[in-house]
């Protein structure tokens, strides 16, 4: 027997505990939708729970989950499958800092990464997508990065996977019901770069605020955009990337979000 629905939508969004994902799970609430908050830490996401519930009377429900293994993975997308408790919206958010260059890192850190920022995308996109595309409505967020435009290390290579990847998937859902966006930001005010112990590059004018950027995007999503590039700033890097001879934009440095 499947539970009955409530009358409000609901979000699911990994990496919910802190930065860019608590921002998406605020606003959501602040949308009037019920949360089911992922990530890694239960204190962490009890309190945003706790937080959310309080501020937006909304439920939030708790799933903890690190994304790098595969069986955490598939109980959270057997959530965002699962029927009886739909996901109208899923953000795929959670990160993964690395403090090291590609061969002086160690490999299984580097699969960790690549799990986390590609694998999971693709196993919870092709369970909401499926289960969107049934229903015939739903929104799925992918939070890429301004790094996947240029070609520096494996986190790049992977935010480029995510931007193309949602950009076919968004064609393959496109007169469903159901719209794709690649969130791509640039340097953004959050405790990322802390806990990934990289150090904070770049002029004030390129940082991005989190609440602005999340808000942004959202927008971007109620118009169906496939690709949300916030902030006037990277809009004009994206476009002047796009059109830079690759053998340059090699020689460029990574933009993490």
């Amino acid at each position: 027997m499947t539970a009955p629905r409530t009358t409000r939508p609901t979000a699911l969004v990994t990496g919910a505990s802190a930065g860019i994902g608590h921002e998406f799970a605020r606003q959501l609430a602040a949308r009037q939708h019920d949360l089911v908050l992922v990530a890694r830490d239960r204190e962490r996401l009890d309190a945003v729970a706790a937080e959310l519930t309080s501020t937006y009377a909304v439920t939030a429900e708790v799933l903890v989950a690190d994304l790098s293994d595969r069986s955490a993975l598939q109980t959270v997308a057997d959530r965002v499958a699962d029927p009886g408790r739909p996901v109208d919206v899923l953000v795929n958010n959670a990160g993964y800092g690395q403090r090291r260059s590609f061969l002086r890192n160690d490999v299984a850190v580097e699969e960790a990464a690549f799990d986390v920022l590609t694998r999971a995308v693709l196993v919870l996109s092709h369970a909401a997508g499926v289960a969107m595309r049934e229903r015939g409505r739903g929104r799925i967020v992918n939070v890429s990065s301004v790094a996947g435009f240029i070609a520096s290390g494996s986190y790049s290579a992977a935010k480029a996977w995510v931007t193309t990847f949602s950009e076919g998937l968004a064609g393959e859902l496109a007169g469903s019901g159901v719209t794709v966006t690649a969130l791509c930001p640039g340097f953004t005010h959050t405790e990322f770069q802390q806990r990934a112990g990289i150090s904070k590059p770049g002029p004030d004018f390129m940082w991005l605020d989190p609440t602005r950027l999340v808000s942004d995007c959202l927008d971007d999503v109620d118009k169906g955009r496939v690709v949300s590039v916030p902030g006037l700033q990277y809009k004009a890097l994206v476009g002047l990337l796009r059109v830079v001879p690759r053998s340059l934009i090699r020689r460029g440095r990574l933009v993490r979000r």
